[in-house]
């Protein structure tokens, strides 16, 4: 398939989506994790979050694509993060996704063909195979990104959500909205 025609048919796709799914580690992260002492001297958990995808999240859901995530680990970083950007679903401690997708779809209403999944190892190409549009990181494992419809050019931590948006919301016709809405010429 010529690139302009894969391009085509990636922005139908992207076109009918309206839930983003993702996995954490790796997408929404560089997939790094941290462990710093609390107060009491406990080690915890953290991670790193681009703030520009975070913005691009919120965007999304002023547009009507919802999102969520399902990730495989337990994580308060996690958790905040999703409430900060307003996400819709948010599942931890999922290795095993498909009864997770199954109950989003029963819960939202949303067809498979509607909905986008981001992922960057071998447990999300089950999720992947299952979709509308399947994404993988720029980091992803190369398993995962035979199993893509689109492959992001950022990695997971460092925009790549942030395109993915920027992609759902050109196929929709609402990233002018965004620029008028910035001012940007």
């Amino acid at each position: 398939m010529s690139s302009d025609l894969a391009n085509q048919s990636v922005l139908e796709r992207a076109s009918r989506i309206r839930l983003l799914l993702m996995d954490v580690d790796g997408v929404l992260t560089d997939g790094r994790l941290f462990n710093v002492p609390d107060a009491n001297g406990k080690m915890v958990e953290t991670k790193g979050f681009d703030s520009q995808d975070g913005i691009a999240l919120q965007w999304l859901e002023w547009h009507g694509i919802h999102t969520g995530v399902i990730s495989g680990r337990v994580s308060p970083a996690t958790e905040e993060r999703a409430r900060q950007v307003k996400m819709r679903y948010v599942y931890q401690g999922h290795i095993e996704k498909i009864p997770i997708l199954q109950e989003i779809q029963k819960a939202s209403g949303i067809p498979s063909a509607e909905i986008a999944y981001a992922g960057d190892d071998l447990t999300d190409i089950v999720i992947m195979r299952r979709v509308g549009l399947a994404i993988a990181t720029a980091n992803a494992r190369a398993e995962v990104k035979r199993a893509a419809h689109y492959v992001t050019d950022a990695s997971g931590g460092r925009g790549a959500i942030r395109e993915v948006a920027e992609l759902l919301l050109r196929a929709h016709g609402r990233w002018a909205d965004i620029l008028k809405k910035y001012e940007v010429e």
